[in-house]
């Protein structure tokens, strides 16, 4: 499975990277680039949008800068998407005419999601890039698809830590816990706990069985790969960095690390699991 992805982040990889300029900020270009050199190269570097509307001025020099051709696409009737058509057909072109081993697709609109089953069905893989907003069908459908609030800008400088500021003396009010204020209620909006994310824990428990041996214990590398397979899942989408980190956070999971070095993990709810990964 190692030698699988690594074969499949090679640099000679060709891939083609096409940008929906209306759905997409300029300012994570640099993000995109970087991310993408893991998988190959972005030998074409493409965005859309009709380049004399005020709202795609910023991207202007973000073309120059990261060598990407502007297609002008003007909408030649109101409400109608004509850039989404234009970026379609291009594709569909390059599938036919160039040699390429994949596809990115940056946007955040999921009437794309028939082109990139079309392209994975030609045995491309796709790689997506989107904000939050962005409908799951797209998502889904994608290879691998990563939201771009997960980036870092290696244009940024890493931000220093505040100062923290010093304590302010206690008030009367404070100082006295008859005239103390109630205690807010809890944020209904807080993030959920990943182990009450069903289908997040579905995919890795279906990881895990798949990848697992007869002791009940499956490779890291393996059932981070089984996952893959399943879905288009990131960890960092999850604000961890990596499938045991992924895997940890839920709690689900017992992770065995041996002397050797090599990861294990299986399912906490697998009995006839032995104690530890046999060699």
């Amino acid at each position: 499975m190692e030698s699988e992805e690594r074969a499949r982040r090679t640099p000679d990889r060709r891939i083609a990277l096409l940008i929906d300029a209306d759905n997409i900020s300029h300012s994570r270009i640099a993000a995109m680039l970087a991310e993408l050199s893991k998988y190959g190269t972005a030998n074409i570097r493409r965005a859309y949008g009709d380049w004399a509307n005020a709202s795609l001025k910023g991207w202007k020099d973000r073309l120059h800068d990261f060598a990407i051709r502007p297609i002008q696409q003007f909408s030649y009737s109101t409400g109608k998407n004509a850039t989404d058509i234009a970026l379609v057909i291009d594709a569909m072109e390059l599938l036919y005419t160039q040699k390429l081993d994949g596809f990115c697709l940056a946007s955040s609109d999921a009437d794309f999601t028939p082109l990139v089953m079309q392209l994975k069905a030609n045995g491309h893989e796709v790689y997506g890039f989107g904000e939050r907003k962005t409908p799951a069908p797209f998502v889904n459908a994608c290879t691998t698809f990563l939201y771009l609030d997960t980036l870092d800008d290696p244009a940024q400088p890493v931000a220093t830590p505040e100062p923290v500021a010093k304590p302010k003396p206690k008030s009367k009010a404070a100082a006295n816990p008859k005239a103390a204020p109630a205690e807010k209620p809890a944020d209904k909006t807080a993030v959920k706990p990943l182990s009450q994310d069903t289908k997040l824990v579905t995919i890795l428990r279906g990881a895990v069985d798949a990848a697992a041996r007869e002791d009940g214990w499956a490779a890291m590398s393996a059932a981070g790969s089984a996952a893959k397979r399943q879905a288009p899942i990131d960890p960092r989408n999850y604000g961890v960095k990596n499938f045991p980190a992924l895997f940890a956070a839920t709690g689900l999971f017992e992770i065995v690390k041996t002397d050797s070095g090599q990861s294990y993990v299986a399912d906490k709810r697998n009995k006839d699991r032995t104690q530890q990964p046999s060699r």
